[in-house]
């Protein structure tokens, strides 16, 4: 069932956690989200665990901002990632290396 809002990608992605793809990754990504649903999220992770919070984190490693639509069409399969980080739909500063492992961290689509 395709993901319809930014809200349930966030809500959903403690549900599809991937704890295993998780070992040894200590991060905080912070999602930056523009458009009619934009908003401000973070992703916390810490020994296999994850913890997903509304707002702006003090010091993430990983900064990831997109348009509200693109963010809905990359997390339920339509865009590719690569693809929106190579047309600039997909912004990321930090840790670059580290947003390349969302997809396994949360299989949404």
């Amino acid at each position: 069932m395709a993901l319809t809002s930014v809200n349930e990608v966030f809500e959903k992605m403690p549900q599809v956690f991937n704890s295993a793809a998780a070992s040894g990754v200590n991060a905080v990504y912070q999602f930056h989200i523009t458009g009619q649903e934009a908003g401000d999220w973070y992703v916390a992770i810490k020994e296999g665990a994850c913890e997903v919070s509304k707002g702006v984190h003090a010091s993430p490693n990983t900064t990831i901002t997109m348009a509200d639509a693109d963010w809905l069409a990359m997390c339920n399969g339509t865009l590719n990632g690569m693809t929106a980080f190579m047309s600039g739909k997909l912004k990321v500063s930090g840790d670059i290396m580290a947003a390349q492992r969302i997809p396994s961290l949360f299989p949404l689509a």
